[in-house]
């Protein structure tokens, strides 16, 4: 069977959590998924603004934006290699 290539992105909750464990969430998440696919990233700490686009420029993973949620920001990321 082959996998839809629209399923929905892997989610990282990372709510109520405080740097830097939005990150390490976000690490050990990252590779459950497939290269070239997007991963969510739920987080309400301020210091995930910069820290996450920050650590997918050193890993070689595309940040691809920040909006606001319910509660805290969701941030997307597209695993690099």
């Amino acid at each position: 069977m082959s996998q839809c290539p629209h399923t929905a992105p892997a989610v990282v909750d990372a709510l109520g959590k405080t740097c830097p464990i939005p990150v390490i969430d976000l690490s050990r998440a990252i590779g459950n998924v497939q290269v070239g696919e997007e991963i969510v990233v739920l987080a309400d700490d301020p210091g995930a603004k910069l820290d996450i686009p920050v650590w997918c420029r050193m890993k070689s993973h595309e940040f691809l934006g920040m909006t606001e949620a319910e509660v805290g920001w969701r941030f997307r990321v597209r695993r690099g290699v």
